[in-house]
């Protein structure tokens, strides 16, 4: 029988065995799947903190319909009753800019109705349908892509505040086929962003598809009833058997054939061989466990940086807070020059995130923009996000809870190159048949796109088996 080990129990790494289980079933075949953990808990950034009545999420907080991969997994593995909708009030999303906190337009009414942008940089978003192209042969970034296409002040106002609250980088030096590879190709497949937006309008109608076009992520936002952290909960325990916490894999080598692993469990040292190797795993982890075998992979992968990122949470009484938290939160372009990239009102997108009569906010400190921040003891991320909050939303309460959680590598950047970068690891992996990749790391950092990757990394091993 076949082995294949899985090193890393995060959402990738549970989603490719929960895969691998039902492809090889489903084909009749057996194999012996192991998951090894070196965190004495699964569930890798995936957690979610249950204090005082209060679910804080450790890292993400849930994923969107606008793709199908993250609800045909809840569908698969029977758990469909505990999905918990966002409140409409996700939908209203903030900018700050200019000292206030404004809505960001979804619509074209309320685009040209809204004072985020001035009138020249609306007049420019309009001219957007004769905008150059793109630039031939060039990994273009965020930055570049917005000037041409969208003028300055869309760049710093809508785009820059966008890419820190997902991937808390630098729009000019993220790639745009990288991170964003939609936008990306409705450019070239239509000519340009409205184009593109009035022909998909156009193709939905025909297949009588009835979805608004807005300039929000889309989709509607979907966690769980107790947390995203409910859905790695199910994962492992399914997978149980061949679950194994606290084991560090520390090398990988090829011996007769097959891939040697070195591991550590309990502080004692052993050896394990596999037939197939996943690293679902973050690429300055897996660098680290490859260094021996290829180091030329390894130092590829070391060079996808990642931006240290600290989430702030503080629980208020609702009487106390003088703001109604009347939306999903707010994110800050890098010119309003606060020491907060934004924060989240979950309690208003999520109810069941707060206890009756209370709030809860997370804010986001760090990233790209002030690393140095992220790092800060408690105490003073916690007194510098109350700081923040009293500034831009006027809460001066004291929070009856307070807790901070540091990623000191915390979001991967996709900088321009990414895709180069991406062909380069894939060219090493071919000498190595047996060992697989799969992380946000590589195709995209969201929920859905780890669950797309975890199931096409598991129809790839099955097929090789």
């Amino acid at each position: 029988m076949p082995r294949i080990i899985i090193v890393g129990a995060g959402i990738s790494g549970l989603c490719t065995a929960h895969y691998l289980v039902r492809n090889l079933s489903a084909a009749g075949r057996e194999a012996e799947i192991l998951i090894f953990e070196a965190e004495e808990v699964p569930g890798g950034k995936m957690r979610t903190i249950r204090e005082d009545g209060f679910n804080m999420e450790w890292g993400p907080n849930g994923f969107l319909t606008n793709k199908p991969y993250s609800l045909e997994l809840v569908k698969d593995i029977g758990i469909e009753d505990r999905l918990a909708r966002s409140s409409d009030l996700a939908r209203k999303r903030f900018i700050r800019s200019g000292g206030r906190l404004h809505r960001l337009p979804e619509t074209p009414q309320a685009f040209f109705s809204s004072n985020l942008l001035s009138l020249r940089g609306r007049l420019r978003i309009m001219w957007e349908p004769f905008a150059a192209g793109p630039p031939a042969g060039v990994d273009e970034s965020l930055g570049d892509f917005a000037r041409r296409r969208l003028g300055s002040e869309a760049l710093e106002k809508l785009l820059d505040p966008m890419v820190t609250g997902i991937y808390a980088g630098d729009p000019d030096r993220m790639s745009l086929r990288s991170c964003f590879p939609v936008i990306h190709d409705l450019e070239r497949k239509y000519g340009g962003l409205v184009k593109g937006m009035l022909s998909l309008r156009r193709e939905r109608k025909r297949q009588g598809i009835k979805r608004e076009m807005s300039a929000g992520p889309g989709g509607v936002l979907m966690s769980f009833d107790s947390g995203a952290q409910a859905l790695v909960d199910v994962l492992a325990e399914r997978l149980s058997e061949g679950l194994h916490t606290g084991v560090s894999v520390e090398e990988v080598r090829e011996r007769d054939g097959k891939l040697l692993l070195s591991i550590t469990e309990k502080g004692l040292r052993g050896e394990i061989d596999t037939d197939v190797l996943v690293l679902a795993v973050p690429a300055f982890a897996a660098a680290s466990v490859l260094a021996p075998l290829d180091p030329r992979l390894t130092e590829a992968l070391s060079s996808i940086p990642y931006s240290p990122i600290s989430v702030v949470a503080l629980g208020y009484d609702k009487a106390t807070l003088g703001n109604p938290l009347d939306g999903f939160g707010f994110l800050i372009p890098r010119g309003e020059k606060r020491k907060i990239l934004g924060a989240l009102w979950d309690s208003s997108v999520f109810p069941n995130r707060a206890p009756e009569g209370k709030a809860l906010i997370r804010a986001m400190v760090g990233g790209v923009r002030n690393p140095a921040l992220a790092a800060l003891p408690t105490d003073e991320i916690v007194g510098l996000t109350r700081s923040e909050l009293a500034v831009t939303m006027g809460i001066t309460a004291e929070p009856v809870l307070s807790r901070a959680f540091f990623h000191e590598k915390g979001i991967p950047q996709y900088l321009v190159g990414h895709g180069k970068l991406l062909d380069r690891i894939d060219a090493r992996l071919a000498a190595h048949p047996g060992i697989h990749l799969n992380s946000n790391a590589y195709r995209g950092i969201a929920l859905n796109d780890c669950v797309l990757q975890s199931r096409l990394t598991a129809e790839r091993i099955a097929r090789g088996l």
